[in-house]
């Protein structure tokens, strides 16, 4: 049995294919004009991957905001309870995700199952999001691939408000203006997105065995700095970190077919 989970999110579009427990093809890209141009374009590279026709998958399971608008998705789940039992599947030793999606950040504990327990989630203001990220980038004047490498750079973080976006990008061009260095900006950047990010976990309580997941766990003095201002080092994840909400909705696509050979039982 072969079983698929697309995610498609705010940015990009995920898919994912699990044969026997295990990831037999996968994929990320930026997103189409619609969620089924995305879901299409994304599945169709998972099944070359693999070598697979679509009427080989056994069960699809959609998640992310655009869920809802993929009609060859047999079933759908939320982004957090996808989350969620996407990076249990990845380690088993996972009890609290922070993920920070293109235009939302969210903090989920789950339990021994991989199911969740309690979330809490930012998605009122782009500010610490992959979304803003690119803005921030964009206005350093720094691909957003090396906006990471630059903060490494520095030791010296300069201060970079963590209220609002706008107000951060305001901050950056003024540093800019001051002749401040990059590096040093760049470092004030993911040091206020860190402290943004920490405020976020004081509203649940974490458990044990944190990782990080979405696009932005790829930048690694954002992570650096998250970890030094919660306190912890993050458990790594078996898979892309950037593929949980897929890889979830595809474990979701199996208990789904379980659940229907046996004839509905939960």
């Amino acid at each position: 049995m072969i079983f698929a989970g697309i995610d498609i999110g705010s940015l990009t579009a995920k898919a994912v294919l699990l044969r026997h427990g295990k990831v037999i093809a996968s994929h990320f890209e930026p997103v189409k004009a619609t969620s089924l141009a995305s879901a299409d374009h994304v599945m169709g590279r998972v099944l070359a991957q693999a070598g697979l026709r679509i009427e080989e998958i056994s069960l699809t399971c959609s998640t992310g905001y655009g869920r809802l608008e993929i009609p060859f998705a047999d079933c759908n789940r939320s982004e957090v309870s996808c989350h969620g039992l996407g990076t249990f599947f990845s380690n088993k030793s996972v009890r609290t995700i922070i993920d920070i999606g293109g235009q939302d950040c969210k903090v989920v504990v789950i339990d021994s199952h991989g199911m969740v327990e309690d979330f809490v989630m930012n998605d009122k203001c782009a500010a610490g999001t992959g979304r803003s990220l690119e803005i921030l980038a964009r206005t350093l004047g720094v691909e957003l691939a090396d906006l990471g490498r630059f903060a490494l750079r520095s030791r010296r973080p300069l201060p970079v408000s963590n209220k609002c976006s706008i107000f951060m990008e305001l901050d950056v061009m003024q540093l800019l203006y001051q002749g401040k260095r990059r590096e040093n900006i760049a470092h004030g950047i993911t040091v206020s997105i860190a402290r943004r990010i920490a405020s976020l976990t004081g509203k649940v309580t974490l458990q044990k065995g944190i990782c990080i997941s979405g696009g932005v766990s790829k930048n690694a003095a954002v992570v650096r700095d998250i970890e030094q201002a919660i306190g912890v080092t993050f458990t790594p994840l078996a898979h892309d970190p950037q593929l949980m909400g897929a890889l979830g909705a595809a474990c979701f696509a199996e208990k789904e077919y379980r659940r229907r050979m046996e004839g509905g039982k939960s």
